[in-house]
């Protein structure tokens, strides 16, 4: 996980070769799972970004959010209207979860195991 400057941490999404691993994409998949109900942000490979509030994410790490607001309205004005909005996990570069969110000790805890398998 990559730190930001106030202290939030962007977790990459799985490339696809570690999808193909079942453990790896469930590391993942469960941190995710812990984060439904609350407002992350998502960057695209596209370059969009979207803020919202995780609604479902699924095995494939596809995004469901509500009260979903693109960052920058002025550079992509076709996505103000959206209120909610299904993201493919295959287009997602980053997923942004609150500091207070990020239990550094349980992903230390999964990166080892799935080490040692």
């Amino acid at each position: 996980p990559r730190r930001k400057r106030d202290g939030a941490c962007s977790i990459p999404a799985a490339p696809r070769e570690v999808r193909a691993t079942p453990l790896s994409t469930m590391i993942f998949y469960s941190i995710f799972k812990t984060l439904v109900g609350h407002e992350v942000a998502v960057e695209l490979k596209n370059d969009v970004a979207i803020v919202g509030k995780l609604h479902n994410i699924d095995q494939y790490l596809n995004v469901k959010l509500l009260e979903a607001k693109v960052v920058d309205p002025q550079r992509y004005p076709q996505l103000t209207a959206m209120t909610s909005i299904f993201i493919r996990g295959s287009v997602v570069r980053y997923i942004t979860i609150p500091k207070e969110h990020v239990d550094v000790e349980l992903m230390q805890d999964a990166a080892r195991k799935s080490g040692t398998s």
